[in-house]
């Protein structure tokens, strides 16, 4: 089992060192000088050329893109990733302080997605095409259909300005997360109901099943020690992705509700050209798609014995 461990630790360092070469090429031609803007924040809006000279030869923005890079890459592995263009500040410090919240709202929203749709799921396919299985999957398909940030300003709509229940936006109480976290639980919980429905039916339907069901065991048992397990695979690589797409779906959540989080920054660092944030942004977020790959991968050993078997026979030597 180490040897398929450390390969995949090895393919997602590849995989961080590939986003990291797409990001900072694609940033670097997106319109906007880099210079001018740390020039301005510095000097204020009557710049000179001599002044906007300076601050790329101190930046090292002059110099050739691809020698940018390896400068930025030797910074990187020394946990520097340079200044905020709009604060002047650490953009590590930046991101561990916006980190809690959108870590706050992501898990909350994840945690509530799971309790909503896992027992949705497993009912809708134990009482396929009763009346209750249809209207969970009227509820999945009408959710999945609504953009999030229409559904957010419906929510805010409705709650807020109408009948002055929750506040609009901002953070710090336990109100502040409600909506934010229910555009975010209602999104997820959607597709994953819809996807455990389909896979305990495919269970429901194999050989084991019937014979634990003719060896006389109780109904719950055979739903949740043998059924749900089984069906539990391709749930948690869904849920994996989903969790991980959190932080994409938080750009519009956090945005709608004013949430300062890691979402909010990364569109306010857009729209200053800001492009230290946004490496340090974009970096993150890869970070965490291949961390959450590697964590399902690690439960996928523990769900299925036949992929731990698989494994340690790629590891072992011939």
């Amino acid at each position: 089992m180490g040897p398929y461990i450390l390969k995949r630790m090895g393919a997602m360092g590849m995989v961080l060192f590939v986003v990291s070469v797409f990001t900072f090429f694609l940033i670097h031609m997106a319109p906007g000088d880099p210079r001018i803007m740390m020039a301005m924040s510095r000097f204020g809006n009557d710049i000179t050329p001599e002044q906007i000279e300076w601050i790329g030869k101190e930046m090292g923005l002059s110099a050739p893109v691809h020698v940018q890079y390896v400068i930025w890459l030797g910074h990187l592995f020394s946990g520097d990733l340079g200044n905020s263009i709009r604060s002047d500040q650490s953009v590590v410090s930046e991101l561990l302080n916006r980190l809690p919240a959108t870590l706050t709202l992501g898990l909350s929203g994840f945690a509530i997605s799971l309790l909503i749709a896992l027992p949705l799921g497993i009912v809708a396919a134990i009482k396929q095409n009763s009346m209750v299985d249809h209207a969970v999957m009227v509820g999945s398909i009408v959710f999945i259909s609504i953009p999030g940030f229409w559904l957010a300003l419906l929510l805010i709509l409705l709650f807020s300005v109408n009948w002055g229940l929750l506040p609009v936006c901002g953070q710090g109480t336990a109100a502040h997360m409600v909506l934010p976290v229910t555009v975010l639980a209602l999104g997820m919980a959607a597709t994953t109901t819809r996807l455990t429905r389909t896979c305990m039916l495919e269970v429901l339907r194999q050989d084991y099943i019937l014979a634990a069901r003719g060896k006389g065991l109780p109904e719950k048992s055979v739903i949740w020690r043998h059924a749900l397990r089984n069906a539990m695979v391709p749930i948690a690589t869904y849920s994996g992705i989903k969790l991980a797409r959190t932080f994409q779906v938080a750009v519009i959540v956090e945005t709608v509700f004013a949430w300062e989080g890691i979402g909010k920054l990364m569109v306010d660092s857009c729209f200053a050209r800001d492009f230290p944030m946004i490496q340090g942004c974009v970096l993150l977020v890869g970070a965490v798609f291949v961390l959450t790959n590697f964590a399902v991968d690690m439960l996928y050993l523990y769900l299925n014995p036949r992929i731990r078997l698989l494994s340690e026979k790629q590891g072992s030597p011939a």
